[in-house]
């Protein structure tokens, strides 16, 4: 009974560490992406700096993954949420990477006129948003059938991408003075459709975790 009280408190702290992860992660999106739309460098450089705890929480999570699977031997749905915690941790960690290289991004473009009103950018930087909540709710939920949904709209983030990217193109066409800040919106590998991919994974992983099935994501590119 003490031995199987001991893995309860330790599975506990493993879901409320993952969650500070990932409201960490989806704090540092949402004040990027407003530090690039709304042109402010000093929001950036504060997601920047908040980085370094989000790295220390990515390895105390790591730490207490391999205590509780070399200490507690856990089995089943127990093991399954724990291999999942280890698979999705690194992938919110590199969410909040692609926070940092947009903040970076904005930072360099923010000392440049600005190219264009930006109406896309913000709304799949919500629609970005939304789907780390919703897959942070799933999880805390253990709700398979959400995480299952989340993954579907992950088509939504593609499509405003592909608008926000041959707005670009065209813009580049009309006006050849601004192609170097046009390429380096629009070629960034952080633009948001990234972390929308990466919050795709770890919907999957949640799948799994729930339903011991593997959920693959056909890509159109």
């Amino acid at each position: 009974m003490e031995f199987h009280r001991h893995l309860d408190d330790e599975l506990d702290a493993l879901r409320h560490r993952v969650l500070l992860l990932g409201g960490e992660t989806e704090t540092a999106l949402q004040r990027a992406m407003f530090a690039l739309v709304e042109r402010d460098s000093n929001t950036a450089h504060e997601v920047l700096r908040g980085d370094d705890e989000i790295d220390q929480l990515e390895v105390e999570i790591d730490r207490l993954c391999i205590d509780v699977l070399a200490l507690r031997q856990p089995a089943a749905r127990d093991l399954r949420f724990v291999v999942s915690v280890a698979k999705i941790t690194p992938i919110l960690e590199r969410i909040a990477d692609h926070a940092c290289n947009i903040a970076r991004a904005a930072i360099d473009l923010n000392d440049e006129p600005q190219l264009k009103p930006l109406v896309d950018l913000p709304l799949m930087a919500q629609h970005a948003s939304g789907m780390l909540r919703s897959a942070l709710d799933a999880f805390t939920s253990n709700d398979a059938t959400r995480a299952r949904a989340i993954i579907e709209r992950d088509d939504e983030i593609d499509e405003i991408y592909d608008r926000i990217f041959h707005d670009l193109i065209e813009l580049m066409t009309k006006d050849s003075t601004t192609t170097a800040r046009a390429a380096r919106t629009s070629l960034r590998p952080s633009f948001p459709e990234a972390p929308a991919r990466s919050e795709t994974s770890v919907n999957c992983l949640m799948t799994w975790h729930q339903q011991s099935c593997c959920w693959r994501t056909s890509r159109k590119r």
